[in-house]
């Protein structure tokens, strides 16, 4: 495109204009008015050049132009999916940012939906029931606005870690949290019922108890916890998480319960998914589901550490 610069008025001056106000860079309204690139048009471009590490100047260039464009979006603006060239904006970078937060890696914030942003949405959409697919729709965006109380103002660099819980606490949180543990094979089901001596272990007080199925929990659960080791069965809508990225699990399950909150749903139901290929078959062993019961009782206890 040919640059626009100072002195220039019409259509696409007040397109400019009107999108650098919206940013909150002041114009004076005489120009506006006018549709004119005046002094402080220019003074605004120039200072939206310095803010997105554009070289100084003043006049709108294809770099400068691309960028307001950009930085116009919105979170929830337009639908968002993995193609090429990756879709880029001011929207991209707010879903990245969120999904950090949540426990839900996309990888340093940069506004361009690339794989890694892509595998973050689907396990977010996965974490709430949906159907997982890695195109972020309405229903995505408001399942991310849902969590505002979660996300909004906290830093977004992510992941953000809870860490390993001390003896103290994890009994702190065992005393004040019901939980009922089931699972769906014999594999999974020795891993819970490791993770209930654990917990027993703990505190004579844990609330944390072994149920036969999801309809035998009860009612006044604060969450209701099933382990598995298959993928999650086509058409299923049971949050599930994946527990390969064990330092993230706990702010991925705290998200998964405080969105199933949100949604009136209580108690909440939430699929922790084990590594695939576990099997009876001297690949699994008795150390191996120890290890597996330690962390997860470890992380279920930082997600419930208010």
């Amino acid at each position: 495109m040919e640059p626009i610069r100072e002195g220039a008025s019409g259509a696409a001056v007040e397109d400019i204009q009107e999108r650098l106000t919206s940013l909150g860079y002041k114009i004076d309204e005489h120009e506006l008015g006018e549709k004119s690139f005046g002094p402080t048009t220019a003074n605004a471009v120039g200072r939206f050049r310095m803010d997105q590490d554009i070289p100084l100047g003043t006049e709108v260039d294809s770099a400068t132009w691309s960028a307001l464009v950009d930085a116009g979006y919105k979170m929830g603006d337009r639908t968002l999916y993995l193609r090429l060239p990756n879709l880029h904006g001011n929207d991209v970078l707010e879903l990245q940012k969120c999904l950090n937060i949540l426990g839900f890696s996309c990888g340093k914030p940069d506004g361009c939906y690339g794989v890694y942003t892509e595998a973050a949405v689907k396990e977010f959409q996965e974490s709430q029931g949906m159907l997982a697919d890695g195109m972020a729709f309405p229903d995505t965006f408001d399942a991310i606005e849902r969590l505002h109380h979660v996300w909004a103002g906290k830093p977004a660099d992510g992941p953000h870690p809870m860490g390993g819980m001390g003896f103290a606490r994890a009994a702190g949180v065992l005393e004040h949290t019901q939980i009922s543990l089931t699972a769906e094979d014999p594999i999974s089901r020795n891993v819970a019922g490791r993770i209930w001596n654990l917990a027993t272990a703990t505190t004579d007080k844990s609330g944390l108890g072994i149920v036969e199925s999801v309809d035998a929990s009860r009612p006044d659960d604060d969450v209701v916890i099933v382990l598995g080791t298959t993928d999650l069965p086509e058409g299923s809508k049971l949050a599930n998480l994946s527990t390969e990225e064990i330092e993230s699990l706990p702010l991925r399950l705290r998200t998964t319960v405080e969105s199933a909150h949100a949604n009136g749903v209580r108690p909440p139901v939430v699929r922790l998914e084990l590594p695939h290929g576990l099997a009876y078959d001297g690949t699994f062993t008795t150390s191996d589901a120890q290890t597996f019961a330690v962390m997860l009782l470890d992380a279920i206890c930082s997600a419930f550490n208010l």
